[in-house]
């Protein structure tokens, strides 16, 4: 019974990461109360991420909404990011990492209001002195504990002013490399738990390609709204966990 939840558990995370990142929001709380390990989450959630955030990519690309051609250059820097995150994150306490999360969120929710965030604009994904650092420091983060990193991901895509579905694409090609790089450094940690790790990827690979079809069907206005209705929430929940 236990596997069944965890794959739907998957299933609604990737659903919601896709659209709007958080998919933590669920995952993390979700499976802590099941009795998981912090780490064996997040390596678990690193792993699954992973894979189903390659499959929305080929489903963006695919569709010829994005090409590779565009955002090949994604890969290294996040990669990159994502194994120094999850370095990082082996000398760190989990008290550290809520900190950290929540300054990076609380940021991100501020810039939204004060920066031109378009979900309607036409640009084209250039490594820019705004895009390459912004990929790099969104990797790290990831590597390092994750939650929020899909709506930090739509935030910087917004700001560059790249088109919904392409934003997503992108951020999805970005979660991939950075959550590959990061699983690296779990699985050499030994903190993953198979069984778990794979159930979870399931559900989230089932999620994912349905968050790619609803967000075809999304007003760009209504994604501000949704960013911000998951950043908040996001900031509340870690606030709360970091006090439990």
């Amino acid at each position: 019974m236990d596997y069944i939840l965890i794959f739907f558990i998957g299933m609604a995370a990737m659903t919601l990461g896709t659209l709007a990142g958080g998919g933590g929001l669920i995952t993390v709380p979700a499976m802590l109360l099941m009795g998981i390990p912090i780490h064996s989450v997040l390596g678990a959630g690193k792993i699954s991420t992973t894979v189903s955030s390659f499959s929305t990519f080929i489903t963006v690309l695919l569709k010829k909404q994005v090409t590779f051609k565009e955002s090949f250059w994604i890969i290294p820097i996040s990669l990159f990011g994502g194994f120094t995150g999850g370095f990082i994150a082996t000398r760190l306490t989990e008290s550290t990492m809520y900190i950290i999360a929540v300054i990076l969120l609380i940021i991100a929710f501020l810039t939204s209001f004060l920066s031109k965030v378009d979900f309607s604009g036409e640009e084209s994904l250039r490594p820019t002195k705004v895009a390459i650092p912004g990929l790099l420091g969104i990797g790290i983060y990831d590597g390092m504990f994750g939650p929020g990193q899909g709506t930090l991901l739509l935030y910087l895509f917004g700001h560059l002013r790249i088109a919904y579905i392409r934003a997503i694409g992108f951020g999805r090609l970005a979660t991939f490399s950075s959550g590959f790089g990061a699983a690296i450094s779990y699985i050499a940690m030994g903190k993953i738990i198979w069984p778990i790790a794979f159930v979870l990827m399931a559900g989230s690979l089932s999620g994912a390609q349905i968050g790619v079809r609803l967000a075809e069907r999304l007003n760009p206005d209504h994604v501000k709204i949704l960013l911000r209705i998951i950043t908040i929430a996001l900031i509340v929940q870690l606030i709360v966990n970091s006090f439990l």
